[in-house]
């Protein structure tokens, strides 16, 4: 385990928050930390340089849409995902199995693999744990995810049993396939809401010696509470000195949850895909850049705020951008949205070495309650 290393710096006393340094072939990502997701081997309206100012310290692809469009034998022959994104901090990819759920009339799932047709296209093509193994070995990342089947919600408890049982199977697989050992492969909990197969799951995937460990099968619909609870249940039965890493929550509230619940990772597409629709986070609750009340605002998106966007820019000039549909308009709330969460989680680590969690998690979930529509 030369190229991986987690070191847990502080624990908050009064919750489950925590500090660490994750070590990586491409260098250190601090925890808790905000993973942009760049789908399709970039962020959506950000250059490279875009992320470098926001602070991001490591970034998600997609081995599903690679895989697609444009190959991953063609980014292997590039060098890898780092050299063909010109990104040379950490990235890690997904393994495809969330993407294949959100495509239930395209696909058909055995025991073998996916079978599924491109959306774009209507061709068909076959994905399966050694196939994804074979696209994230292919592509790179520093941390790769196992091929897991992610139950939906609601869901009855024989499907969700079903979809846990065989993503253990799937995950067994994965690790027998997985040939690089300068990538970490995290296995994934599922089993839906139910208290008894989260744990059967948490200790199946605990018992493999891994570099961390994933939650996934929230942000499936789930209320908040929901969510929460799952969280909260799981992570007791998760190693204490490795990374945890929750799938797919992307809001601050729900990045805050995590961190008290004792989540070190998180990553969503929420931050971006809201930014082109015109909403953005502020330490006052989230807002949208179209409402009148903004059309001669000459402040900032968020006083408080030192990213690039909030620096130069106003409310009303990004108004107009956003209402006469300038591709500049979404890369400016991009940058703000971005520069927000990973500044919220530098914020919370701060926060946990200085022994000052719990009421800095008091007083942002106060703020973040406001909300102008």
């Amino acid at each position: 385990m030369t190229n991986f290393r987690f070191t847990l710096q502080k624990q908050c006393p009064e919750t489950h928050a925590r500090a660490g340094i994750f070590e990586t072939p491409h260098g250190i990502v601090e925890t808790p930390v905000f993973m942009p997701v760049g789908t399709n081997s970039a962020v959506k309206m950000m250059t490279n340089e875009h992320l470098e100012n926001t602070g991001a310290r490591i970034i998600l692809a997609n081995a599903y849409h690679l895989f697609l469009r444009p190959g991953h034998k063609l980014i292997e022959k590039a060098g890898g995902l780092h050299k063909w994104m010109n990104w040379h901090k950490p990235i890690l990819t997904d393994s495809g199995g969330f993407q294949v759920f959100s495509l239930p009339e395209l696909r058909k799932i055995t025991d073998d693999g996916v079978s599924f047709k491109d959306p774009k296209d209507g061709s068909g093509y076959f994905i399966n744990p050694e196939i994804s193994m074979e696209i994230q070995n292919s592509l790179g990342a520093d941390i790769i995810m196992a091929f897991d089947e992610c139950a939906p919600y609601p869901c009855d408890y024989e499907p969700a049993k079903e979809a846990m049982q065989r993503t253990h199977n799937w995950l067994f697989r994965c690790v027998d396939a997985h040939k690089r050992e300068d990538q970490a492969l995290f296995p994934i909990v599922q089993g839906g809401v139910y208290e008894d197969l989260r744990e059967e799951s948490a200790k199946i995937i605990a018992s493999l010696d891994s570099y961390g460990y994933a939650i996934g099968g929230v942000s499936v619909g789930e209320p908040r509470e929901i969510k929460n609870k799952i969280v909260e249940f799981t992570v007791p039965f998760l190693p204490e000195d490795k990374p945890r890493y929750l799938m797919g929550v992307g809001t601050p509230e729900d990045l805050l949850d995590g961190v008290m619940r004792g989540i070190d990772m998180f990553d969503c597409v929420m931050p971006t895909r809201n930014a082109r629709h015109g909403s953005f986070f502020t330490s006052g609750g989230r807002k949208n850049i179209k409402i009148q009340g903004f059309r001669d605002d000459f402040s900032p998106l968020d006083v408080n705020c030192g990213c690039y966007t909030c620096k130069n820019h106003t409310k009303a000039y990004i108004r107009h951008l956003c209402r006469m549909q300038e591709g500049t308009g979404a890369i400016l709330m991009t940058i703000h949205n971005i520069h927000f969460l990973v500044n919220l989680m530098k914020e919370a680590q701060r926060a946990i070495l200085e022994g000052e969690f719990r009421g800095f998690y008091d007083q942002k979930m106060k703020t973040l309650a406001r909300q102008i529509s």
